[in-house]
């Protein structure tokens, strides 16, 4: 197994310049250093991790920390494909990604910083926190380690955060709704500890008062992001708010356990009740009616991310905050309302 010191004294310098040129410091000559990348392919070298990061005190790890990870969320894989696009980045970057599963009980008994240090990675992206839970404290108010979240607003030098226009993809939706003739639209929310659900319920407002349509707040329900909660929102919708021709959803989940609810009472969407969903999972496409949705990028929320981390690591000069457009997705689950 070639050594560094095989490798310096073949290339002909001291092993300190070859450590240097391997590990990207800016004092080491352009042409030696790519004397020594030349050495280095002959000779088969592969650097020793460990004894690198002992010199640079970086381990070119991502900690990647998801929030209730369980079979529950395998129908619309957002959290696969957010890990995804973190991890073909990170590879492209020549990082490695560590994977933490974390829940309300576990940042109670581990800090966010204990965490981190354990298993020394260089920085963390996280991902499906409550605005309440105790990591998004640690991390807003008292950690100068480089981090980054998905969908929670935050703010500070080493912070970084990745989202989707959530006011902006509420009001396409709505909108839709409205030019389709719905002036009766009741909404399916996810849970108030979310960020992005009280962005779309602000483009929800703002979408009908903008069209001379009064919010009215008891149209709104939440649905926690699950299908159960879903259907029995839109249980409530049917039984409750029969003047309902159109109800915009929160996410693609809750959707369909919406569908399920419709079916069960007897009607069927979109000719009962249009509805339009959020997030373009998988299934969204392929669901009887194929559902309109607002689609979001996961991927590149998850590829952005690895981005913007490795950019704060390596100090350079960073937008904080990445903000990714949606798209409205017109399939069946809406029609022009017949109602007058």
């Amino acid at each position: 197994m070639t050594t560094i010191k095989d490798l310096a004294k073949y290339a002909g310098v001291s092993v300190t310049t070859v450590s240097r040129a391997l590990n990207g410091y800016d004092d080491v000559n352009e042409g030696t250093r790519q004397k020594i990348q030349k050495a280095a392919k002959e000779l088969n070298y592969r650097p020793n991790v460990l004894a690198r990061s002992l010199v640079t005190k970086k381990t070119r790890t991502l900690g990647v920390i998801l929030s209730d990870i369980n079979r529950a969320g395998a129908k619309d894989a957002m959290a696969f494909e957010i890990l995804c696009g973190i991890n073909d980045r990170a590879g492209e970057l020549d990082y490695e990604i560590m994977l933490f599963s974390t829940n309300a009980k576990k940042q109670m008994s581990k800090s966010y910083s204990d965490l981190c240090k354990e298993r020394n990675v260089d920085g963390a992206i996280i991902s499906g926190l409550r605005v309440q839970d105790p990591y998004l404290q640690e991390v807003t108010y008292d950690s100068n380690f480089p981090c980054v979240l998905i969908d929670i607003p935050a703010e500070g030098s080493c912070l970084g955060h990745v989202t989707t226009d959530n006011v902006e993809g509420a009001s396409m939706a709505v909108r839709h709704l409205i030019e389709q003739g719905h002036r009766h639209i009741a909404m399916i929310n996810g849970h108030n500890d979310a960020a992005v659900s009280l962005e779309r319920l602000s483009g929800y407002r703002k979408t009908l008062e903008k069209h001379g349509i009064a919010y009215r707040p008891e149209l709104v329900f939440n649905g926690g992001f699950s299908e159960e909660g879903g259907c029995e929102a839109m249980f409530e919708i049917l039984l409750h708010h029969p003047e309902v021709t159109a109800v915009f959803s929160a996410s693609d989940l809750m959707v369909l356990g919406a569908l399920r609810a419709v079916e069960r009472s007897g009607g069927k969407v979109p000719e009962t009740i249009s509805i339009v969903g959020y997030d373009d999972i998988a299934i969204a496409s392929y669901s009887s009616p194929k559902l309109t949705t607002i689609r979001q990028n996961k991927y590149e929320m998850g590829y952005q991310a690895a981005q913007l981390l490795v950019d704060l690591i390596e100090g350079r000069p960073v937008n904080h905050k990445i903000m990714l457009h949606n798209e409205l997705m017109i399939r069946e689950s809406t029609s022009p309302c017949e109602k007058p």
